[in-house]
């Protein structure tokens, strides 16, 4: 996937995740403080914009930080500041690609997922979106058909929320329910979810 490509899917799938953004809110106030939808929402509408101003020869890592960037300035949330690190660090892999294919996209969740846990203070089993970044990073690896390797990473996402349900919250402000927070899915990982699936919807929208 060539960079103008790129950009424009990404704001097709960030358009689509808005939409997600009262369920994620009403999981965040079961867990945490509520504010997952705004960071959301309001983070995605600035990405939309910062890449709809990008020159026409952005590369992917240009696109990358210009959305990293965007996404830390809309919110001063925790989770805003975390997945704007794990962007930054995807960015770096991408150095010198200029046609992203699933081993970078791979390559780039995995350097995502561990700029979260060491920025979180997390680890995979904590319940949070770690579970389901780094179940979608281990679902692209060795695969190279993209239709494919899509459906993996949304079956991924998808298991990942739900064993997020067993667990108890061990980071963050959900982390004080202790065993009350047992049985409910985990918002960020639930975002993440969403997220892959609005790629596949904001694909489909395009042929």
């Amino acid at each position: 996937m060539e960079a103008a490509e790129l950009n424009a899917r990404i704001r097709g799938s960030l358009a689509e995740l808005i939409g997600s953004a009262n369920e994620l809110r009403d999981l965040d106030q079961a867990l945490g403080d509520g504010d997952l939808g705004i960071t959301v929402s309001e983070g995605s509408a600035a990405v939309i914009a910062a890449l709809e101003q990008l020159p026409s020869e952005a590369t992917p890592v240009d696109i990358a930080r210009a959305s990293a960037k965007a996404f830390a300035n809309a919110n001063p949330s925790t989770m805003a500041a975390l997945v704007a690190g794990a962007l930054l660090a995807g960015s770096r892999v991408w150095a010198e690609t200029t046609d992203v294919t699933v081993t970078d996209a791979q390559a780039f969740a995995a350097a995502a997922a561990a700029s979260i846990a060491q920025r979180g203070k997390t680890q995979v089993g904590d319940k949070t979106i770690l579970d389901g970044l780094a179940a979608v990073a281990d679902a692209l690896a060795g695969q190279t058909d993209a239709d494919i390797a899509l459906e993996a990473a949304i079956a991924a996402a998808a298991n990942a929320v739900e064993s997020t349900k067993e667990l108890q919250s061990r980071r963050g402000r959900a982390s004080w329910l202790q065993e009350r927070s047992i049985g409910i899915a985990d918002p960020g990982a639930t975002a993440l979810q969403r997220f892959v699936e609005a790629w596949k919807k904001a694909g489909e929208s395009s042929k």
